[in-house]
């Protein structure tokens, strides 16, 4: 519904930018509401000459009536947006479809690596697919990730998918996403996480299954090594660790 103002490339942005307008027109309403109340308040009981001004208690029925209703109806409106945004959530972070693809996300001062399990399906093994600052995604495809953090709190946030995650040292935190629009987007951490905070944006590519195997095969050439990171980055150490502290109760 405000894909005017940004993009939606994911199966559940509109489900999230639905919850953001059903919020935004309650709350407009009774902001709209309050301010006519008020000022038409004002300007019936203005100061006018031969007219004292009266000390009203609030204890008339008539008077608490312009209280207990709106705040009844207050209730009402809250429970609303409630139960919205439980099934929100139930959409994105706890009914996640199976996933057909992973990915693991390392965030560290200031840069993301992407790990892409190689043509074998699985992580941690010598064909994995590395690449610095840019992420590579077939359109209608679910896709599960696993994020870490190397160093300090980061968020990893794709505005166009509506998503945004914490990454936590020490914890590997899992989420979900189907990309439905081909293009690139940015993706940025909106965590302050140092003085390069600011330069620490990514893109994330999102085309066809034709395109998508082309860039899987281009990055399994070792001719491509400027789009890959060294072989000896500890990233399986680092998701080690992390799947250890989150096992052991690590928050």
């Amino acid at each position: 519904m405000i894909s005017w103002l940004l993009p939606q490339a994911s199966s559940f942005a509109s489900t999230i930018d639905g919850l953001v307008l059903l919020i935004a027109v309650i709350v407009g309403f009774w902001l709209i509401l309050a301010e006519v109340v008020l000022f038409g308040f004002i300007f019936k009981y203005r100061a006018r000459d031969g007219i004292r001004g009266q000390y009203v208690s609030g204890e008339d029925r008539s008077q608490k009536t312009w209280v207990s209703y709106p705040h009844y109806a207050v209730v009402v409106f809250d429970i609303i947006i409630i139960v919205a945004a439980l099934r929100v959530w139930n959409e994105v972070k706890v009914a996640a479809p199976p996933g057909e693809e992973q990915i693991r996300i390392i965030a560290q001062q200031w840069s993301w690596t992407f790990v892409h399990a190689g043509p074998d399906g699985k992580l941690d093994t010598p064909d994995d697919i590395r690449t610095v600052d840019d992420m590579y995604v077939q359109r209608d495809r679910v896709y599960t990730f696993e994020l870490h953090a190397r160093d300090v709190v980061h968020s990893f946030s794709v505005p166009a998918f509506r998503l945004k995650q914490d990454a936590i040292p020490g914890r590997a935190i899992h989420g979900w996403f189907r990309p439905t629009r081909e293009g690139t987007f940015d993706i940025q951490c909106v965590e302050m996480c140092g003085v390069g905070h600011g330069l620490m944006a990514g893109r994330i590519h999102i085309g066809s299954a034709a395109q998508y195997a082309a860039w899987m095969t281009e990055f399994t050439n070792t001719a491509v090594a400027a789009h890959r990171i060294a072989s000896s980055t500890p990233i399986a150490d680092v998701a080690a660790h992390d799947h250890a502290g989150t096992a052991g109760g690590t928050r």
